[in-house]
C-alpha cells in the first residue's frame, strides 16, 4: 500500500487489513504478516471489543462534557486501531507514556475509565496509580512526555535489565503529528538514538495538529523523522489493527532485546474534534470527513471478523451490555468525583517539598482565610532566599 503527503508523493505504508477487511499482502510485508497471523480468533475479537468500547467511552465522555461534568475532554474517535493495536503488543512490564488521547491505549492496560477522566474533570493531577499499570498520567504539555519516556527507558537500560525480546522491559511513548513539530520530542530522539534507549516512538498522525495540517508542518513524511536520528523508521496505516499490532511487536522485540529504540507513523484520522473547545467545520471539509469515514477502522476489524465466522448477534450483544455498563458507570462515576479543598492543588506537586509550592500555598490559605495576604511574587522570592 503507499498513501500521499500533499505533494501527492508515494509513501510506502504497511497494511495487512484493507478498508474492506480483507487480509493482503504487499511488498515487505511477509514478516508483519506472520505476526498477524499468530494472532489468535479470541485476539481479535478482544481487539474488536476493546476498540468498540474505546468509542463508547469517547461517546459518554463528550456527553459529559457537553452537559458541564467535564472540564474539557480530548476525543480519539477513529484512532482505536492505533491505539489498540499497538497496547495489544505491549507485555505487562513494559512502560507506557501517553499524552491525553490515548484512551485506547489505558482500555487494554486495565485503567479504570473514571480514573482515566480524572484529568479532564479537574478533580486531580493525573488519575490513576502509574505503578499500578506501568502507564504514566496523561501529559497536556505537547511532546513533554517523548523526554520522561526516553529518561525512564535510559533508567531500565542503567538498572541492569536483561535484553530480551519477551522478558526484557521496552517503553512507548505516544505522540501526535504537531508533537513532532516540538523540540522536546526532536531532543528525545538525539538521546535515545545515542544512548540505545529502549523506546519505541509511536506518532499518530491524525493529519491535524489542532486546526493546522500537516502539510503546514512539514515537507516530508513524518516517519522519515526517525531515520534522520538514526532510528529505524517505519509508516503504518494506522486504521489496521493488524499492521499495527505486527509493526509495534517488532519495534518492542527489538527494545526489549537491547536493539535501541525505532519510529512508528500510525497514518490515521481524527474523525472529530481535536478537544470538546474545537470546532473542526472551520478548517476542513465534509467530503473529507466522509472520505475518511468509510476506512473507520472498527468497521474495518467487523468486516474481517464476520468474513472469518467470528463476529455473531450474541457476541456484539454482550459488547452493547458491556459498552452499557461502561456508560453508566461514567455518568455515575464522574459526577461522584470530588476534587477537594481548593488548597489540595497543591498537594503532590513534587515527590519532596518544595520553597515555592510551599509559599504558594501559605498565600493562597491567607487569601481564603480573608487574612491580607503579603503580595504573592515576595512570599515566592522569600522561599527561594531572594528579594526584590
Amino acid at each position: 500500500m503507499t498513501t500521499t503527503n500533499g505533494s501527492n508523493e508515494a509513501i510506502p505504508t504497511l497494511q495487512l487489513l484493507d478498508p474492506q477487511g480483507n487480509r493482503v499482502t504487499t511488498r515487505g510485508s511477509k514478516g508483519y504478516r506472520d505476526r498477524a497471523a499468530a494472532l489468535t480468533t479470541e485476539d481479535l475479537r478482544g481487539m474488536y471489543r476493546d476498540m468498540v468500547l474505546t468509542r463508547r467511552f469517547d461517546d459518554e465522555a463528550t456527553s459529559l462534557q457537553r452537559q458541564g461534568e467535564l472540564a474539557l475532554f480530548a476525543p480519539a474517535r477513529g484512532q482505536e486501531a492505533a491505539q489498540v493495536g499497538s497496547a495489544y503488543a505491549l507485555r505487562p512490564q513494559d512502560y507506557v507514556f501517553p499524552s491525553y488521547r490515548e484512551h485506547g491505549v489505558l482500555q487494554v492496560r486495565g485503567v479504570d475509565p473514571v480514573d482515566r477522566l480524572r484529568f479532564f474533570r479537574g478533580s486531580d493531577h493525573g488519575g490513576w496509580n502509574p505503578t499500578e499499570h506501568n502507564s504514566a498520567v496523561y501529559t497536556i504539555v505537547i511532546g513533554a512526555h517523548a523526554l520522561h519516556a526516553t529518561g525512564y527507558a535510559m533508567g531500565v537500560q542503567r538498572d541492569g535489565t536483561p535484553h530480551d525480546k519477551h522478558d526484557g522491559t521496552a517503553v512507548i511513548t505516544y505522540f501526535g503529528d504537531g508533537a513532532t513539530s516540538q523540540g522536546d520530542v526532536n531532543e528525545a530522539m538525539v538521546y535515545a538514538a545515542v544512548n540505545d534507549a529502549p523506546v519505541v516512538f509511536f506518532l499518530q498522525n491524525n493529519q491535524w495538529a489542532i486546526s493546522e495540517p500537516t502539510t503546514r508542518q512539514t515537507k516530508t513524511p513524518l516517519y522519515r523523522r526517525g531515520e534522520a536520528f538514526g532510528l529505524p523508521s517505519l509508516r503504518v496505516d494506522g486504521n489496521d489493527v493488524l499492521a499495527v499490532y505486527a509493526a509495534t511487536q517488532e519495534a518492542l522485540e527489538r527494545a526489549r532485546a537491547g536493539e535501541g529504540p525505532s519510529f512508528i507513523e500510525a497514518f490515521t484520522y481524527r474523525m472529530g474534534a481535536h478537544t470538546t473547545s474545537d470546532d473542526p467545520t472551520r478548517y476542513r471539509t465534509s467530503d473529507q470527513e466522509e472520505q475518511w469515514q468509510r476506512r473507520d477502522p472498527i468497521d474495518r476489524l467487523a468486516a474481517l471478523l464476520r468474513a472469518e465466522g467470528a463476529l455473531d448477534e450474541d457476541f456484539e450483544a454482550e459488547i452493547k451490555a458491556t459498552g452499557d455498563e461502561l456508560g453508566a458507570k461514567l455518568r455515575t462515576g464522574v459526577r461522584a468525583l470530588d476534587g477537594g479543598a481548593p488548597v489540595s492543588t497543591f498537594d503532590h506537586v513534587y515527590a519532596t517539598p518544595h520553597g515555592t509550592v510551599a509559599a504558594e500555598r501559605a498565600w493562597y490559605e491567607a487569601y481564603d482565610a480573608g487574612e491580607p495576604p503579603a503580595p504573592q511574587y515576595a512570599i515566592a522570592d522569600s522561599a527561594q532566599g531572594g528579594a526584590r
